[in-house]
């Protein structure tokens, strides 16, 4: 459907047989550097010592600092040289799945084409920081690869099931788990005919989409334009021209409540706030967590009590779905006219807190007495996501929590 193929197959720098569990880390977004150094103690070929490679440099080191992506660059030289990590000798996909407990998402793993992602192919939904793309192209330069895996996702398809289905019922090629109760697993579609359905299936998709790392494609697609510029004889198939994703279909796909907390009721009492709330919300006193069941409904922790929230009559015209959100509806409604909270990315009275630690972490937060009230949310739904991409519109900031996360180190983009 378009002038250039939306994913391609690619030559993926990955572990070598029974070097995976030594190799496989969280992503390097999930954790701070403390944590990674911890995680990575007595683990020389840990993934994290290429993904937060400051761990590498003592304490205290600027995580930004030259020498540090160089660093990086040294430990994947040398998990190359060792044999740690092997690339595969020809283009292929690359079957990825997730499982936690009985639940379990199966994407594929592919170069995701950098001009379907100009051209809005390959949709986002959020807007992004010009130091953290700095950061994440210094470290694909550093590297002359893509190591961190953007989550992506597409309209479930039968074709493209089908294929999946055939390569799981082979032995995969990676089987591990990670130690969170997350079992990744992965099998290698090196067979042509399948590569080529694959592509097509893919083809005739209007778009995918950017589910969880737009710093990582926007700093890919600094990286390519810079290479095009340096290259001239630039073709357009060198995989500079692609940045790495796994794209799963949107029936599997889990996103997590994205809650908020807020440092202070804005100079006012429990009760003058309440009050105020219940201007925009109907207000229920709940016997326990109020865990929303809808979009609309909101749970709040104050005080050591908890409310359920509810706006009355009709949310916003479905043409604006930004603004049919509930991270949206609580701004907007609550958070801005109640309490004074303006842009929650740079507002340091609120902090958003990921749904998988749960409704009691709220409750810790505001009885420890550091924040003075909790909003639970309802989840957004990957409808309202591909929504607001589709419509070219941009979500509030941090409007989804994905679960499980991908990991590093099983899948690498080298940069020819």
């Amino acid at each position: 459907m378009g002038d250039v193929p939306l994913i391609r197959p690619f030559r993926a720098l990955r572990p070598a047989p029974g070097r995976a569990a030594e190799v496989a880390a969280p992503p390097y977004d999930v954790v701070s550097s403390e944590e990674a150094r911890r995680l990575a103690h007595g683990k020389p070929w840990s993934f994290l010592r290429i993904s937060k490679p400051e761990i590498n440099l003592p304490p205290g080191t600027d995580a930004k600092a030259p020498e540090v992506y160089a660093k990086g660059a040294e430990h994947l030289a040398r998990m190359i040289d060792g044999g740690v990590l092997k690339r595969d000798p020809d283009p292929c996909y690359y079957v990825y799945r997730m499982k936690t407990g009985a639940r379990v998402q199966t994407g594929i793993a592919a170069a995701g084409s950098i001009a379907a992602y100009r051209n809005n192919r390959i949709r986002r939904h959020e807007l992004t920081h010009p130091d953290k793309e700095d950061d994440r192209a210094r470290q694909i330069e550093a590297l002359g690869a893509q190591t961190g895996p953007v989550f992506a996702a597409h309209r479930a398809d039968g074709e493209v099931a089908e294929v999946v289905a055939g390569a799981v019922d082979q032995s995969p090629a990676i089987d591990i788990s990670a130690g969170d109760g997350v079992d990744h697993a992965l099998w290698v579609v090196a067979d042509k005919a399948e590569i080529d359905r694959l592509s097509r299936a893919f083809e005739a998709m209007n778009a995918i989409y950017i589910a969880d790392g737009h710093h990582r494609s926007a700093a890919a697609a600094r990286v390519a334009a810079a290479r095009q510029s340096a290259n001239p004889a630039h073709r357009g198939d060198e995989s500079y021209n692609s940045f790495l994703i796994v794209s799963f279909p949107d029936n599997e796909v889990r996103i997590l409540d994205y809650n908020r907390v807020v440092r202070d009721l804005g100079g006012i009492g429990v009760e003058s706030f309440l009050d105020k709330v219940s201007q925009a919300f109907t207000v229920e006193a709940s016997a326990g967590p109020a865990r929303p069941a809808k979009a609309g409904e909101f749970g709040l922790y104050v005080d050591g009590h908890w409310y359920r929230l509810a706006l009355p009559g009709d949310l916003p015209a479905a043409d604006d779905p930004a603004a049919r959100l509930d991270v949206s509806l609580l701004a907007e409604r609550l958070l801005h006219p109640v309490l004074g909270i303006g842009d929650p990315r740079t507002d340091t009275r609120v902090e958003c807190i990921g749904g998988g630690r749960g409704l009691r972490e709220l409750e810790r937060l505001v009885d420890g007495g550091d924040w003075s009230a909790a909003f639970a949310l309802h989840p957004t739904s990957i409808g309202e996501l591909m929504a607001v991409a589709d419509a070219g519109a941009v979500m509030p900031p941090k409007s989804t929590w994905f679960e499980p996360k991908l990991a590093d180190g099983l899948l690498s983009l080298v940069l020819d």
